[in-house]
């Protein structure tokens, strides 16, 4: 390809940051690290958990894009931006920060295993958040490539209510697939719909998450991706033909296919352009 294209890697999880052992925290680096190594330039946004060492991992605020506010719920929660570089790599990873979203040592769950009550909060600042981190940035991607379900709602915000964004004009949008924690994954549909149709959600969309009584977060990003990566050999997308639809291409193996999966994806772009 003539041009050095630009990715953008939204990921919940990410190595050596946050230590999960997870199989999202360990593509997200690999895949990252890949792609840029094959002539692609990569930048990293995830949240700042609290169990991520800002001491070790060297992390230090970045002043010109930290200040804005994210609302959410009605009220407005302010977000700071710290980077950090990946050891042994040209790649810098942002981190966005909340002290009432992030701040706490668990990631997803309380210290028995149940989900945070406010976990649909903090992964609609996330996404909002991202979104205004990278108009600040002025740095136009040519993919968005999210992993996990916290980043779901980005390729839906994206195709909606920021669609005429001039920053993700061009943008197309990956989602990867994980096997996570279902009752992360799903969630009560009444609470979803409360709260996402005060920040930007409409009722269509939401309808596009339901799976029957429930809200299925892989469903509704797959609907409104360009393309989508099984990553786990058994990964298991719920309604797997109705939610993605034959416009998206579905691919998994070794790292040189997604450079292809990439590659494939922007020759789309370009001819329906």
């Amino acid at each position: 390809m003539a041009d050095k294209k630009r990715i953008l890697v939204v990921t919940q999880e990410f190595n050596p940051f946050t230590e999960t052992l997870s199989e999202i925290e360990e593509i997200a680096h690999t895949y990252s690290q890949y792609m840029q190594d094959n002539g692609m330039e990569v930048r990293i946004l995830m949240p700042r958990f609290g169990c991520i060492n800002e001491r070790r991992h060297r992390l230090h605020e970045v002043v010109r894009l930290s200040g804005m506010n994210i609302s959410v719920d009605d009220e407005d929660y302010p977000l700071i931006i710290k980077v950090a570089s990946l050891p042994g790599t040209r790649m810098q990873i942002y981190f966005l920060d909340n002290d009432d979203f992030f701040k706490r040592k668990n990631m997803f769950t309380e210290n028995d295993g149940t989900p945070y009550t406010d976990n649909t909060d903090r992964m609609i600042f996330f996404c909002k958040g991202v979104i205004e981190t990278v108009k600040k940035f002025g740095w136009a991607p040519d993919v968005v490539h999210c992993h996990g379900w916290m980043t779901s709602l980005l390729p839906a915000y994206l195709k909606n209510h920021y669609k005429n964004e001039p920053i993700f004009q061009n943008a197309r949008f990956i989602y990867s697939v994980y096997n996570e924690n279902e009752n992360l994954t799903t969630v009560n549909a009444d609470s979803f719909a409360q709260k996402t149709k005060q920040n930007l959600i409409t009722e269509e969309t939401i309808s596009l998450f339901q799976s029957e009584d429930k809200i299925d977060l892989h469903k509704g990003a797959a609907y409104y991706s360009d393309g989508v990566i099984l990553s786990s050999a058994d990964s298991n997308l719920q309604t797997s033909s109705p939610a993605i639809g034959p416009k998206t291409d579905i691919k998994d193996g070794d790292w040189s296919d997604y450079v292809e999966f990439f590659n494939n994806l922007m020759m789309q772009a370009e001819q329906s352009a």
